[in-house]
């Protein structure tokens, strides 16, 4: 787990607020406070994981500005420190405030920081178990049964993501990846899986971490495309108060957070050269420098990038630094595209059904023969999403719960790959008007499908006048793939 951490001191005696920031700041990151507004504007603004607030302040006491923070900033681990010792304001505190630890005053300095590493170490177990309810804190637990509980919700986390996960037949090229992934596990190095949208990179990265030593430390995801550069530098290696505008407060990274796990960076490819050097310094010398921080952490994470890019060609073209493809591609490993295991589609397409019988309390018991044909000559362009989208719309348009045929397929989808329509090799062979006409009721049918019956940007894709596409319709009965209105 994470050692660092961020403390919010909220004290309303300068010399014991600073007292206490003195001692802990050696191992912690301390914010200081003298009141119960200024704590909420900070909780507002920043990550915190451990609240250390003081009994008796003026307006409000400690165990009723916890109850609060309680209900709208549940994740922090929450303590009491006070020179009372009333046994109702213990038990209230307890009991009201969910609070963890209560400290009197005089403290000793070691007990209060092994106290506070202890909440530390709570607070990121939570994290990792799925919230604060997953772990129960409303009374201090033992080393043993944190250990026991963080445990079992890291192995009912490993069952969720390890290469069975990863449907497929033993003849299918997706199986070559499977091996070199289970290799990856085995040694403690940088891999770079490469493959179309919607393969299943991040599932393959998770069972490469969960098959790994990293196992029982944190597995955390990033996807590089979606922030720009100052805030994904921000989101993964950390910021200081005021390194930037909107910066409020200082903010644990996600490398940290990853410390002793493995980090998955997804759609590496987007990121820009400017940010391609910082990531290599991570990579070299295995620590982070946040936003604004004066010294840099250390930090042992590994590291597992995808792309849907090719990588070589990006170095060729000067966009991805060759240096840090060859650090991030220490382990190459390819995930072929759903129209390259034509093969998978009826066992995915099964697994995925399962799934929306559960979702949408259906019993449908599978597809027609004719339905998996159209589906396996299909390319799937976008992949297993795809493939589920068209499932959940077919089980939408299904009337009961039979196989799903044809007829629920979306036209792309049952058109695709099929022969033109010709007579018996010893009859008369269609002439070109014929084989003309065919194709393009194939072309309209299937614009008319993807643009949801659109009149007017169907003939303008197929470059028609709106008359025209309306009499080509008719001709070739294609009325039914339109909406009742014929929206335009």
């Amino acid at each position: 787990m994470p050692g660092n951490a961020t403390v919010l001191v909220i004290d309303d005696e300068i010399r014991s607020l600073e007292a206490i920031r003195r001692v802990l700041a050696e191992e912690f990151e301390v914010i200081s406070v003298r009141g119960a507004a200024e704590a909420e504007d900070v909780l507002a603004g920043e990550m915190v994981q451990v609240i250390l607030c003081d009994q008796r302040m003026p307006g409000e006491n400690g165990v009723d500005f916890l109850k609060r923070v309680r209900d709208q900033w549940p994740d922090p681990i929450r303590m009491i420190i006070s020179g009372y010792t009333d046994s109702e304001d213990i038990i209230a505190g307890v009991n009201e405030a969910g609070i963890y630890h209560y400290i009197t005053k005089p403290w000793h300095p070691d007990r209060l920081i092994d106290t506070v590493r202890e909440a530390s170490r709570l607070y990121w177990a939570q994290r990792e178990a799925g919230g604060a309810g997953a772990v129960e804190v409303e009374a201090k637990p033992s080393p043993k049964r944190l250990t026991s509980v963080v445990g079992d919700m890291r192995r009912a986390q490993r069952r969720l993501g390890d290469f069975d996960k990863i449907v497929h037949e033993p003849a299918s090229p997706v199986a070559h990846a499977i091996a070199l992934a289970k290799r990856a596990t085995d040694y403690d190095i940088s891999v770079l899986i490469t493959g179309a949208s919607g393969t299943g990179k991040e599932l393959l990265a998770r069972a490469i971490h969960n098959g790994s030593g990293r196992a029982d430390q944190p597995f955390v995801v990033e996807n590089c495309g979606a922030l720009p550069d100052d805030l994904l530098e921000s989101e993964l290696f950390g910021c200081k108060k005021g390194a930037f505008t909107g910066a409020y407060q200082d903010r644990i990274g996600l490398f940290e957070v990853a410390d002793g796990g493995t980090i998955f960076l997804d759609e590496i490819g987007e990121t820009s050269p400017a940010f391609q050097v910082k990531l290599l310094r991570v990579l070299q010398e295995g620590e982070i420098r946040p936003l604004g921080a004066q010294r840099p952490r250390k930090v042992d994470v590994r590291v597992i990038a995808a792309t849907n890019r090719n990588l070589m060609n990006e170095v060729d073209a000067g966009r991805f630094r060759r240096d840090l493809f060859y650090r991030l591609a220490a382990f190459p490993i390819h995930l072929p595209s759903l129209a390259e295991r034509a093969m998978d589609v009826p066992a995915i397409a099964a697994r995925i059904l399962g799934d929306v019988n559960r979702a949408f309390k259906r019993d449908v018991p599978g597809f027609t023969s004719e339905t998996l044909a159209a589906m396996m000559r299909y390319e799937w362009p976008g992949n297993v999403r795809e493939l589920a989208n068209e499932i959940q719309r077919m089980v939408a348009l299904s009337d009961r719960d039979g196989a799903l045929g044809i007829d629920l397929l979306s036209p792309r989808i049952a058109n695709a790959g099929r022969p033109m329509r010709v007579v018996d090799a010893s009859g008369p062979r269609p002439q070109l008007k014929e084989r003309v006409e065919s194709l393009e009721r194939e072309v309209i049918a299937e614009a008319l499908d993807r643009l949801n019956g659109n009149i007017s940007r169907v003939a303008a894709e197929l470059g028609l006048s709106r008359v025209g596409l309306r009499a080509k319709i008719h001709r070739y009965d294609l009325r039914r793939d339109l909406d009742d209105d014929e929206r335009d």
